[in-house]
């Protein structure tokens, strides 16, 4: 079949859905590669390596006539609509942001899979592009942090005197809050963190921070998420987390709720208790934002001297290795899908809805949603 990966066209986004080091696995499965030209450029893949690899490079449109397009950033309605019926689309595509392109999908009778319903089983994880670009996004909120920091990340012992290390505090123990905590251990700080769910405490200490229990309720959700908590608790824990933010000099917020609106963990009043000079790096902003006040994109100095950093495309800071692991992703769900008789690969891409991983990421199929609300 022939697969396609255009352009990305979202202001912003780096990364490309497909690298050349992985190229092979889908030429030997027996499909064709075609990449627009330029799409890898600003992730630091030309297209002369694409061609060395086994692709096809392709000036203008790729989507016309294809089967199959992978693309990081959802494609827009009119990308959609160019699309041949029955063409396949794999890409992030979320419920609450690409409403449209959902829509468009559905009237074109395009399967559409979205990589953030991917499950957390073991068996996907391989699969799993939330995890993989978390990753990415935690261990650059680190460095982001030590930047914007005026005060040095280590213990540092000098003639001119002792440099005490920056106190940091990572509010999220899912994969970029662990991330984040390896990073700033690796770069010197001493580092505490908090979760809702107790069971991170254990990942949290073997990173070598200090996991902080305010005995509250635990929040284990499905999937290894965190699920959502009430407004009565939410208050009680900005409470007791007051006392740890003043003490800090970097919090670095990293909590999600899968599909919706990200937990406000940090209100400006809390805020307005930390010290002059301290950085909140907020990894959530672009879905509500896990600390009042912050803004995709944008660094804001507070009234109080808080440097407060808003993360947007944060994996996409990244684009070189964010690219390779996301195509790894990409790569091993669409082979997934690739029909085999006798072991060999056809070269045809067929959804099996009986398989839980595939039936799980499709949003779209034969003209008709299939979101888990509409599942029997």
């Amino acid at each position: 079949m022939r697969i396609a990966v255009p352009k990305e066209i979202r202001s912003g986004e780096k990364r490309v859905a497909l690298v050349p080091d992985i190229i092979s696995k889908l030429t030997k499965s027996g499909h064709q590669v075609v990449i627009e030209s330029g799409a890898g450029v600003a992730a630091e893949y030309s297209d002369k390596q694409f061609i060395e690899a086994g692709a096809e490079v392709k000036s203008g449109d790729v989507l016309a006539g294809s089967d199959v397009i992978l693309s990081v950033q959802p494609l827009t309605p009119s990308q959609i609509k160019s699309l041949k019926k029955g063409a396949l689309t794999l890409s992030f595509l979320s419920q609450a942001t690409a409403a449209d392109s959902i829509e468009a999908a559905v009237s074109n009778s395009i399967t559409a899979l979205s990589l953030e319903l991917v499950p957390r089983i073991s068996r996907a994880q391989s699969m799993d592009a939330l995890t993989s670009q978390a990753l990415c996004a935690g261990y650059k909120a680190a460095l982001i942090a030590a930047e914007l920091s005026p005060k040095f990340f280590p213990l540092l012992m000098t003639a001119a005197g002792t440099v005490t290390p920056a106190k940091v505090l990572v509010l999220g123990a899912g994969v970029a809050g662990l991330q984040a905590i390896a990073t700033t251990k690796r770069l010197g700080a001493v580092v505490s963190a908090y979760d809702v769910r107790p069971s991170s405490a254990d990942e949290v200490k073997s990173m070598g921070a200090k996991f902080i229990s305010l005995e509250l309720e635990a929040l284990e959700g499905a999937g290894g998420y965190a699920r959502e908590m009430t407004e009565e608790r939410a208050a009680k824990q900005r409470e007791l987390l007051t006392p740890y933010l003043a003490a800090a000099d970097v919090v670095i917020t990293t909590a999600a709720v899968p599909g919706r609106p990200a937990p406000r963990l940090v209100t400006g009043e809390m805020v307005s208790a930390m010290k002059s000079g301290a950085v909140i790096v907020d990894l959530a902003a672009e879905t509500g934002g896990n600390v009042e006040g912050s803004k995709p994109g944008e660094t804001i100095t507070t009234a109080n001297g808080v440097v407060l950093w808003g993360g947007k495309d944060v994996p996409s800071q990244l684009p070189y290795h964010a690219s390779m692991l996301f195509s790894r992703n990409v790569v091993n769900l669409l082979l997934l899908m690739t029909k085999s008789v006798d072991g060999k690969p056809t070269g045809e891409v067929i959804p099996d809805f009986s398989d839980e991983i595939i039936d799980a990421a499709t949003l779209t199929h034969g003209g008709a949603r299939r979101t888990p609300e509409g599942k029997k």
